[in-house]
């Protein structure tokens, strides 16, 4: 999956490629739909839209999937945490309308499990995934074998969750559950199939791509800084978020899908009229990452944390990681990381849910840290799971939507959800295409900056090669990356010099990596 850095002759400027529109190119031009935010929800709708015949704009105010895509647990899981959130079954009892949303959840997660896996299996991995049944667990093992009997009957029988359940003295002979807390007080351990995105980024880049095949016109770092209803549809200024020197431009849409994510409020502010209500609540999830036994590597570990919330232990790239908590986040959305206290809790969770391998502060190589555009519930205070499309046309803005808490899981069927939403109002001006699920080979560098618009180093490293995502982040290899995207670019010395500086001021600042 990785390329190695190697420094070839340099690409002369008239030979160079400029697949990243000029923004001054946009100026005065019409689409069909114009899609805001592309993290996995969005640049699957582009390409979506796309695929069904509709001329598409798809910007993004940073890089593509940049924000809460690239921040996940990056599970393509089964569904088992929508029927086993942490609370008492009898919540749903109490509540049987959380018990429909929470089956409804569930199904969805396993056909796009079943989808993903067969569609696109060069970007998941299968993992052997283990949930631990105590004596003072919330769910009993019968319950546990419940909910798994419901999920093979939601969907997605195709990819099957092979699924038993382990007597205690057995599970306690496997690796990795050899360092589970009280082995005295277990009483059994649920096993299963669970996958792994492992990349959540390089599949947004795949949509992208595609959409742009079928004649999307996509762009990063261009924030959308006015919206306003017009006869036709909507005009909306956009800007240049890495040169304030370029002038704004206008473009217009007949329709808008507002897939901003955690900024999704933001973007419909900036509308003109602005009838929508609140419609995101944000909860941050942090995670850690340590190196563990290699007997580990290929098992993974679904509990609940001290506070009744969903916790694991993931195996990936021969690391793994502890996460995520869940707390209200109010903070600075364009600077999201993991605070030491964070760090503290998600160690003390580790070390209680496997005392044997004593992590400690030393061991944690590097942190991430997103957060969750829930839907906006007064009655559910960290946000409600359910994902939605909100049609804004009864708040006065027409023709514009948006989706909040929509997981990365599904993100395939967002686009599908968004397309069947549009159709009744809007016809295509073109004609359908075939859109490609299949895996596209990774861009080394000069193609990363030439063909897929990568601006900074940290796109290269995180989003295009995957080198960031490594137990090093790739600092021994920023230097050399920093030239090749100089020698393609252009850029004096200062400048390369700059952005390799930039790149580990980011490592040491978003990831808690040593400088």
């Amino acid at each position: 999956m990785y390329t190695e850095i190697s420094h070839r002759d340099p690409v002369r400027t008239e030979d160079r490629p400029t697949m990243r529109p000029a923004l001054k190119d946009l100026s005065e031009q019409s689409f069909d739909v114009a899609v805001i935010g592309a993290g996995v929800n969005g640049a699957n709708t582009a390409q979506t839209l796309s695929a069904r015949g509709y001329r598409v704009l798809l910007v993004d105010k940073g890089d593509f999937a940049s924000g809460s895509s690239s921040r996940s647990s990056r599970l393509l899981h089964c569904g088992l945490r929508y029927l086993a959130p942490g609370g008492s079954l009898w919540d749903f009892v109490r509540h049987p309308g959380r018990f429909a949303v929470a089956c409804r959840m569930a199904r969805d997660a396993m056909i796009s499990r079943a989808r993903f896996v067969e569609l696109t299996p060069e970007r998941v991995r299968p993992l052997s995934f283990c949930f631990p049944v105590y004596d003072d667990s919330p769910y009993a093992g019968w319950q546990v074998d419940a909910a798994f009997a419901l999920l093979g009957r939601l969907g997605g029988r195709s990819v099957p969750l092979d699924y038993r359940r382990l007597g205690a003295r057995e599970a306690l002979k496997t690796p990795l559950l050899e360092h589970l807390r009280a082995p005295d007080r277990l009483k059994s351990v649920a096993m299963f199939r669970e996958y792994q995105f492992d990349w959540p980024e390089r599949i947004a880049m795949d949509a992208i791509l595609d959409a742009e095949r079928m004649g999307a016109t996509v762009r990063n770092y261009t924030p959308v800084t006015h919206m306003a209803r017009k006869a036709d549809g909507w005009r909306l200024e956009l800007a240049d978020a890495l040169d304030d020197a370029v002038p704004p431009v206008s473009v217009s849409a007949r329709a808008v899908f507002n897939m901003a994510g955690i900024w999704i409020d933001d973007v419909n502010g900036r509308a003109e009229p602005d009838g929508a209500s609140r419609l995101i609540t944000g909860t941050k999830g942090c995670h850690i990452v340590v190196q563990l036994p290699a007997e580990c590597r290929d098992y993974g570990i679904a509990t609940l944390n001290r506070l009744n919330e969903p916790f694991y232990c993931i195996p990936w790239r021969g690391l793994h990681y502890f996460g995520p908590t869940e707390t209200l986040y109010e903070g600075d959305r364009d600077d999201i990381h993991v605070t030491p206290e964070e760090i503290d809790f998600l160690i003390g969770e580790a070390n209680h849910l496997l005392p044997g391998l004593k992590v400690s502060r030393s061991d944690v190589l590097y942190t991430w840290a997103g957060v969750r555009p829930l839907t906006y519930d007064p009655a559910q205070p960290l946000g409600a799971r359910s994902r939605d499309l909100h049609d804004l046309s009864p708040n006065g803005m027409e023709n514009v939507f948006a989706m909040t808490a929509g997981p990365i899981m599904s993100h395939r069927s967002a686009g599908t959800i968004a397309a069947d939403a549009l159709a009744p109002k809007l016809a295509p001006s073109g004609p359908a295409a075939e859109p490609s699920y299949a895996a596209r080979s990774v861009a080394d560098i000069r193609r990363a900056v030439a063909e897929e618009q990568a601006e900074t180093l940290v796109d290269v490293m995180f989003r295009r090669t995957g080198k960031g995502w490594s137990e090093t982040m790739g600092r021994e290899e920023a230097e050399a990356a920093a030239e090749i995207m100089g020698e393609v670019k252009g850029w004096p010395r200062e400048r390369i010099a700059r952005e390799a500086a930039d790149y580990l001021e980011y490592l040491r600042r978003t990831h808690t990596f040593p400088a």
